[in-house]
């Protein structure tokens, strides 16, 4: 099936095969990349709103908790005013009693009175005055006995202690011989009074002046909760604010409620007041039990409601106040914050289902219009490539405009102009290469029949030298001696003739050198997986060089630099005025590397890493640059390339080929 589909498509004109290709390419990503932005915006919208809930959740009950802590920390002032005010009070009433005491004194120091009657007086009077429901006056002396006191008179208390086990007499005795003259005091400590039925202590406070005449410390004392605390007025205030929290609605069914560590709500819109600590979710789990046990923190479980048909999730948040033992709760079911959400979603479906009908629409005109003007551009470049085809390199194609198709032509006809180049040049490379070979021919030769030379020169010369010249021998050994050097001479001729020719100088633009054998070596066929790009410096002096033996330099070290990019790089080859008086030529690959214990032997002839290599190249082109007094250096590091730096003299004054 698919066979006939692609030979179809393939048979088919420009225009319509660009409708066939090109309408699927532009509607099928806009399907799929409407279908995940849908999801993703669906997936958003509900994550965002779902955060949002529950940030209003909590913000919720933040709002519920300081507004208990703002009712807590008013009635905390309130009853801090009120103690302030009760304690003044306390004490106008303990100088009451002292001057009481002292007024039955100056009756005793007058003679009215015997002593014994001022105190009974004095006794009199102090136990009639009442403090509050349960208060009294009373006094005691500083060795601890009770001079006046509605139940206890008579007795000495001074090692008695308070409910936490303070010696709090002893502490009011020893205060008072500090005291001064009109001095109040006050102590407050815990006291559980069992004829008053007193099951728990409760705080007392004592106001107190001592009365040095009698040895009196005459004291007025009651209970904290009996003076300033009006439990009527904070049970209405907690009533109005539980009113307050019970009328907040939460989304369209979620409420406000709290409940202490026992699981009896103390504030809720229908249980108030029960406790539900075994209440379960639909789900069969203890949902309050875990509140009250984590005290703070997040809970999702589903409830079913009376009426309903299937549970709904519900969100708690739930956070704790201390001062009263309650966990603050605030709840809404899920299903209530996504409303708004899916109708994002079914807007996100009407417009996943109209916008490819309208692209589809527009691409099909915008297709026939493109295909229209692409062709007849794209037939002319046909006719010209056929041309090209035939053999006729000087046919070029009209450039009318800037687009990729006008860079295509332009490109084109460079390409042409590049092969006939190439084509001349690889003739020139041609002729070199078979020099190459000769005198590679000649190196061996050379070597080969050298080293025996020099032994039957060596031993001739040994000979000659132990037999006289009047031994009928010796004109023999002579004639050894001097065809052996004949045969040397021949080698060295031979030699001779496989050296690097003298360079012929001439003023070169080498950056007009560079270009031509870069394009060059960009379309030879080792370099068909390299990118080659320059990296000229401007205004560069023109040299003295020879012209032939520098091509032969950058091409053997482009080339060499080939095969080090087998799975495709870049080579960048560039040139620049050095600081040193030297003209600096780089060939810089991004190729595998050469080994540090080869970086020395690289210039070495005979040396290669090829298998199919003379390992003369590299030789070569260090000869032709040292006679051109010029330098040549490698640097490379394995794994991220080699480069190559040919420094050359700009002038050649002192330049001297007479050897």
């Amino acid at each position: 099936m698919s066979k006939y589909l692609f030979g179809f498509v393939k048979n088919l004109r420009l225009r319509p095969k660009m409708l066939v290709i090109v309408l699927p390419v532009v509607l099928i990503p806009i399907f799929i990349v409407g279908a995940l932005i849908g999801v993703t915006a669906t997936k958003q919208a509900y994550r965002g709103i779902t955060q949002t809930s529950m940030d209003d959740l909590d913000h919720m009950a933040g709002f519920t908790l300081d507004l208990l802590n703002s009712h807590y920390q008013q009635f905390q002032v309130y009853k801090q005013d009120k103690r302030k005010s009760f304690t003044e009070d306390m004490g106008v009433l303990a100088n009451f009693a002292y001057n009481l005491v002292e007024a039955q004194h100056q009756q005793y120091r007058s003679g009215s009175l015997t002593l014994e009657q001022a105190k009974a007086e004095a006794k009199t009077a102090l136990k009639k005055t009442a403090v509050g429901e349960t208060g009294y006056i009373y006094a005691i002396t500083t060795a601890g006995e009770l001079k006046v006191h509605v139940a206890r008179e008579g007795e000495n208390i001074i090692d008695e202690k308070d409910e936490c086990g303070r010696y709090f007499i002893r502490e009011m005795t020893e205060n008072a011989l500090r005291s001064k003259t009109d001095e109040v005091q006050f102590i407050t400590y815990p006291w559980r009074n069992e004829i008053l039925g007193d099951t728990a202590p409760r705080r007392k406070i004592a106001a107190y002046r001592y009365f040095r005449e009698w040895d009196w410390i005459i004291a007025v004392s009651s209970y904290l909760d009996e003076t300033y605390e009006d439990l009527a007025f904070e049970t209405r205030s907690l009533e109005e604010l539980k009113d307050k929290l019970k009328s907040k609605k939460v989304g369209k069914t979620g409420y406000i409620f709290c409940m202490d560590s026992e699981g009896e709500f103390t504030v809720h819109p229908e249980a108030e007041g029960q406790n539900h600590y075994d209440a379960v979710d639909s789900e069969g789990n203890h949902f309050l039990q875990e509140m009250i046990e984590k005290k703070n923190g997040w809970i999702r479980y589903p409830w079913l409601n009376p009426g309903e048909a299937s549970p709904r999730m519900k969100i708690v948040r739930y956070v704790y106040f201390a001062p009263w033992d309650w966990i603050v709760g605030v709840g809404s079911y899920e299903d209530e914050f996504y409303q708004e959400a899916n109708l994002i979603k079914w807007r996100i479906v009407t417009a996943m289902l109209l916008l490819p009908l309208f692209v589809g629409i527009a691409a099909v005109i915008l297709i026939f219009l493109a295909s229209k003007i692409l062709t007849e551009p794209i037939n002319h470049m046909i006719e010209v490539i056929r041309q090209v085809k035939q053999g006729r390199l000087d046919v070029q194609m009209q450039v009318e405009t800037r687009d990729e198709l006008g860079e295509l032509a332009t490109t084109f006809n460079r390409m042409t102009g590049i092969i006939k180049r190439n084509q001349e040049m690889e003739a020139a490379l041609a002729q070199q290469g078979k020099m190459a070979s000769l005198g590679i021919l000649s190196s061996g030769v050379a070597h080969e029949i050298n080293n025996p030379l020099g032994v039957i020169l060596g031993y001739a010369s040994y000979m000659e030298g132990k037999i006289p010249p009047e031994d009928p021998n010796y004109k023999y050994i002579h004639e050894i001696k001097r065809e052996s050097k004949r045969c040397k001479k021949i080698v060295q001729d031979l030699l001779s003739y496989a050296r690097t020719p003298k360079p012929t100088l001439e003023e070169t633009d080498i950056n007009d050198l560079l270009t031509q054998i870069t394009d060059f070596a960009a379309n030879h066929t080792d370099m068909h997986h390299v990118s080659v790009v320059r990296d000229f410096a401007r205004d560069l002096p023109r040299i003295p060089v020879d012209g032939d033996q520098m091509r032969q330099v950058a091409i053997n070290l482009i080339l060499n630099a080939g095969p080090a990019m087998a799975e495709g790089g870049q080579l960048v080859v560039g040139t620049r005025m050095g600081d040193d008086g030297y003209l600096h030529l780089s060939f810089r690959d991004n190729g595998c590397g050469i080994p540090p214990e080869n970086v020395e032997k690289i210039f070495e002839p005979f040396f290669t890493t090829k298998a199919r290599g003379t390992g003369l190249g590299l030789a070569i082109t260090k000869q032709i640059i040292e006679q051109h007094h010029g330098k040549i250096t490698l640097e490379s590091t394995v794994g991220e390339g080699t480069t190559v730096t040919v420094l050359l003299p700009v002038t050649q004054e002192e330049n001297s080929y007479g050897f």
